[in-house]
Order: structure tokens, then C-alpha cells, then sequence
């Protein structure tokens, strides 16, 4: 057979072949909805007034400042004690009570467990409710009911708290093995079996964490609490900033500063002796973890040489007395004593909860309907859009610093390992710093305005983003950044080549939670004169109008609703 009597083959048409499909219409409405929040963002920090003389004239009041705060004078020990006493015994009291009342949110907010299709939708609207109405907001409404103490801040952070452990439990429910779900129903369990035996467990870990965070979250928090009137460091804040008792004051933020170190720490070392898995950072809390023996691995009784299978099948059950086991159950008891602890040291009077209910009419006529008079919806439009403009200039802030401190705490793209120790540790100190304490001491070097609340959450705010972005650095794939290298890449040139472009989707998920997050903060900033809808909020707390109260929580709902929405949309498109 000749050449010319071969078949043709056929030419590939290699401009079809290299052309990329064109893209979803729902990822060029995600992209055009990000472009439109960088936009909004950047027209946000322009609106404020962010200026070069801004931070000059700053500087010249830091020596005045400072000469009015120092030396700190802190109060009587015993008096000290007793505040620290009260404000770990709302913070851990709180966040036990929302921890149990998140399962059942969960339950019915998870597509697979729920009871019913429709159960889903409300599931989710409770933890949006619970997330959009602040614990100060709530902890004011309280004291309408209960006589003032700590048990309205307890159930204000018991309630506000449910958002976020009720989202992520049910996150975690709804990425469950369904094997050992569906052995346990072939054995004719009921759901009820079937949600402790084979779901429970898996999602247990979870659970664990987010308490634990959302507890470390309650404790910066509660410095708000005390503007509620409810006793603790935060209200001995309030009281010697309204006496103009900075040396007292800044003492206090001091404690409140050290406290939330020493949680955090705490928290990361509980976390690893609880699931069982020893971090891996260089932080305080991650190397005192580490130190502490690890958890044995699960032994099986043996089972005796004998033909009465009863028995085999008792012995194999009985777990063993071994050292994991000792751990474990000291953990489960130094867990309860902490719980009894903070029911004690929290001061709360309990039996109100028992007696509240003749209040209920009253708090519903002050409540219901609402109102924004004498103010107009262009006021509230107006202070609303401050408060936008506080959050997105605060999270443009938080990612472009985030971007350069991030990378130096990832282990794959520090580089070396002191560097990124100390970026840990930058980290872990700036995240610890509650919001209010930094926008208050801003706000008396500065002056009051928006300034002062955006520069604090996008300080704030890298201490949080930092960390999830270093973290998504060290989760990327591998593989990828192997192949880079294997052709002679640089380490800067794998880091941009691979590394940092499978992080994408998951800094932009971080940066969506921080602007949600933020929205809230900066509502709440409004307390210390920060400006935006959140002034207008605590202004009618102050002077008892309730209606003006709901309608400006109603407010605060559709709008994060609406963001929410609008990270759903983006989230979905990058997957």
C-alpha cells in the first residue's frame, strides 16, 4: 500500500480545541457582585476620610493620650477577682446553654436530618435572627424583664451565640458518612437512635470546636455587656470611662486583653486533648498542647477463651481502664466542675427565670408596633449606610494587610520558621484585642466618627483573617505545588503559581464571613459613638423607645439577610 492510498486524517481545528467554554451566567453575576463590593469597599474609605493628615493629626494627641492613661491604677484585688469571676461566669454560662440549644436548630436545619423539607427554611431563619440582632441589643431587652445582674447577659449571649454554633453544627450534619447512619436503621432504630448513635458522634468534634471558638468570641464581647448594665469587667469599664478614669479604665482593658490571651491558649490546648489531634502550629497554646501526653489509641478488651458467646460479647464491649480513658473522663469532669463553677461565679439569680412571664405583656406593648419616630426612614437610610460604609472600608482595610501577614504564618510560605512564629503570635495578639476597647481608645485619640470604628475592625479583623488565610494555605493540595517545583520554580513563583491560586475560593469565602461579621460589629460600635445605625440603636435603649428598637432590628435583618444572600451566590459560583 502506497502513501496516497492511506486514509486522510482529519485536521483538528485547534482554535475550538484551546477555546475555554464559555463561563455560567451564575459565575459572571458572582463576579460582577465582587467587583461591585471592591468598588463599594474602596468608594467606602474615600467617604470616611482616610487622609495622610488624618493619621498626622492622630499622632499629635498619642502623648496626651498617653499621659491620662498612664500608670495604671488597678482596683483592690478582691474586687478585681470577683469582676474576672463574673465575666467568665456569663461568658461560659452563655455559651453552654446556646451549645445545647444549637441541636436542635441544627437538627431541623439540616437537609438530611430534618423531620420535614419546610423545617430547613425556618431552621436557618432562627440562626440568621439570632446572628443579626446583637447580645447588647438583646442583653437591654432582657433587663425589661429580669432585675438587673448577669442573667439577662446570659441569656443575651445564650440566644446571639445560637447563630453561629446552629449554622456550623448543621454544616457539619449535612457532610456526615451516611454508612454508619444507614447500618444503624437497617437494625430498626429510630431517628431518634439514629441521630446519638450515628450522627452525633461524627459531628461531635465539630461541635466541640465551635463551642469553644463562639466561647472565645463571647468573652471579647462582653466587654458590650457592660453598657447593658450587666456587672462585670465590662461594666467597670463603662464606669471609669464615664468618670474620665483613663488610669483605671485602660487597667481594666489590660485585664480584658489578657483574659482573651489566655482563653485562646487555653481553648487550643482543650481543643487538642478533647478530639484527639495535636496542632501542628508554633503558637503558645499549640506547643503547650503538644507537651501534654496524647490520647492513647483505643485497645480492645480481650476476650476470653470461652465458648458462651454472652460472655465473649460482654468482654468485648467493656471498655478498659486505660490511661486514654482516665484522661477522658477527668476531661468530662473538669468540664462539669467549670460549668458549676460559672453557675456560681456568675451571681445570676436563677429563679427569675420562673418569674419573668407577668413582664411579657408589658415588654410586648413597649416593643410592638414598630416605629422610627421622630426620625425619618432617610435618617435611618443614611446612619445605614454608615454603618456599610464602617464594615466594607474595615474589611478593604483587613484584606490588604491580611495579604501581606497571612502568607508569613503558613508553613509552606514562610520563609523560615522564626518568621513564622512571630506571625502566629502577631496574629493571636491582635485577634485577641476586643473591638470596643481598641474603638474607644481610638476614638479619644481620633475623636468620634467612623474613622475610629473602621480602623477598629480592619485592625481586629486581621487577626481573624490572617489566620484563616494562612490556614488555607497550609490545606492546599499538595500536588500541584510539587509539579511546580519539579520544573526548577522559584519558591516565590510556586507560592503565586499554585499555592496561592488554590486558596482563592476559600479567601474569598473568609473575606465574605468577615464583611458579614463585620456589619455587626459596626453596628454595635455605634455604643461608643462610632457612628452609623447602630448610635441611633443604643440612643433609643437609652431613652426606653423600644418600638424605635425593633424597627431597627428589622432593619439589621433584611440587610443581612440580603448579604447573605449575596455570599451564598459567590460562594456557589466558586465551587
Amino acid at each position: 500500500m502506497s502513501a496516497t492510498d492511506l486514509p486522510e486524517m482529519p485536521v483538528l481545528d485547534l482554535d475550538r480545541v484551546v477555546k475555554r467554554p464559555a463561563p455560567a451566567p451564575s459565575t459572571i453575576v458572582a463576579a460582577g457582585l465582587l467587583v461591585a463590593l471592591v468598588g463599594f469597599a474602596v468608594w467606602s474609605l474615600n467617604e470616611i476620610g482616610f487622609t495622610a493628615e488624618t493619621f498626622t493629626e492622630s499622632a499629635d494627641k498619642v502623648g496626651p493620650f498617653l499621659d491620662r492613661m498612664l500608670p495604671l491604677r488597678f482596683p483592690p484585688v478582691q474586687e478585681l477577682l470577683r469582676s474576672i469571676g463574673v465575666t467568665l461566669g456569663v461568658v461560659l454560662c452563655g455559651t453552654a446553654i446556646s451549645a445545647l440549644l444549637s441541636v436542635p436548630v441544627a437538627y431541623i436545619s439540616a437537609r438530611n436530618t430534618s423531620p420535614l423539607p419546610w423545617l430547613v427554611p425556618i431552621g436557618r431563619a432562627i440562626g440568621v435572627v439570632a446572628r443579626a440582632v446583637p447580645d447588647v441589643v438583646l442583653a437591654m431587652l432582657f433587663v425589661l424583664l429580669f432585675t438587673l445582674g448577669s442573667l439577662p447577659g446570659i441569656l443575651a449571649i445564650a440566644l446571639h451565640s445560637i447563630g453561629m454554633i446552629s449554622k456550623l453544627f448543621a454544616d457539619a450534619i449535612e457532610q456526615i458518612d451516611e454508612g454508619p447512619r444507614q447500618a444503624i436503621r437497617a437494625t430498626g432504630a429510630s431517628r431518634a437512635q439514629e441521630f446519638w448513635s450515628g450522627i452525633f458522634p461524627q459531628v461531635l468534634p465539630s461541635w466541640i470546636a465551635t463551642t469553644l471558638h463562639r466561647s472565645d468570641i463571647n468573652l471579647r464581647g462582653s466587654v458590650l455587656l457592660g453598657y447593658a448594665g450587666i456587672i462585670g469587667l465590662g461594666y467597670d469599664l463603662r464606669l471609669s470611662l464615664e468618670s474620665l478614669n483613663y488610669h483605671k479604665a485602660m487597667a481594666f482593658a489590660l485585664v480584658i486583653f489578657g483574659l482573651c490571651v489566655l482563653f485562646e491558649i487555653v481553648s487550643t490546648v482543650i481543643r487538642a486533648q478533647l478530639l484527639g489531634a495535636a496542632p501542628t502550629g508554633r503558637s503558645l497554646g499549640s506547643r503547650l498542647a503538644r507537651r501534654l501526653p496524647a490520647p492513647d489509641l483505643p485497645v480492645t478488651a480481650a476476650v476470653p477463651a470461652t465458648h458462651d458467646r454472652d460472655a465473649a460479647v460482654a468482654a468485648a464491649m467493656r471498655r478498659p481502664w486505660n490511661a486514654d480513658r482516665v484522661r477522658s473522663t477527668a476531661a468530662v469532669a473538669g468540664a462539669v466542675t467549670v460549668i458549676v463553677a460559672a453557675v456560681i461565679g456568675s451571681e445570676a439569680k436563677w429563679l427569675d427565670l420562673f418569674r419573668f412571664w407577668g413582664q411579657i405583656p408589658f415588654l410586648l406593648d413597649r416593643t410592638w408596633p414598630p416605629s422610627i419616630e421622630p426620625r425619618t426612614w432617610a435618617d435611618v437610610f443614611d446612619a445605614l449606610l454608615v454603618t456599610l460604609e464602617i464594615a466594607a472600608a474595615a474589611t478593604l482595610l483587613s484584606v490588604v494587610l491580611s495579604l501581606l501577614v497571612g502568607p508569613l504564618a503558613a508553613r509552606n510560605a514562610a520563609p523560615n520558621g522564626p518568621t513564622r512564629a512571630a506571625a502566629r503570635l502577631l496574629l493571636l495578639v491582635v485577634r485577641s484585642v476586643p473591638e470596643l476597647i481598641l474603638a474607644i481608645v481610638l476614638i479619644i485619640v481620633t475623636g468620634l466618627g467612623p474613622q475610629a470604628g473602621t480602623l477598629a475592625l480592619g485592625f481586629v479583623g486581621v487577626g481573624l483573617l490572617g489566620k484563616l488565610i494562612a490556614d488555607s494555605l497550609e490545606e492546599a493540595a499538595p500536588g500541584p505545588q510539587v509539579a511546580v517545583r519539579s520544573v526548577g520554580a522559584t519558591r516565590t513563583q510556586v507560592f503565586f503559581s499554585s499555592t496561592a491560586r488554590l486558596s482563592v475560593p476559600a479567601f474569598v469565602g473568609h473575606t465574605l464571613y468577615l464583611l458579614d461579621s463585620n456589619i455587626r460589629s459596626a453596628t454595635v460600635l455605634g455604643i461608643v459613638a462610632a457612628g452609623g445605625i447602630g448610635y441611633y440603636l443604643v440612643d433609643a435603649t437609652r431613652v426606653s423607645r423600644y418600638d424605635q428598637v425593633t424597627a431597627f432590628v428589622i432593619v439589621l435583618v433584611a440587610v443581612v439577610l440580603v448579604v447573605e444572600a449575596v455570599s451564598a451566590v459567590i460562594r456557589r459560583a466558586l465551587r
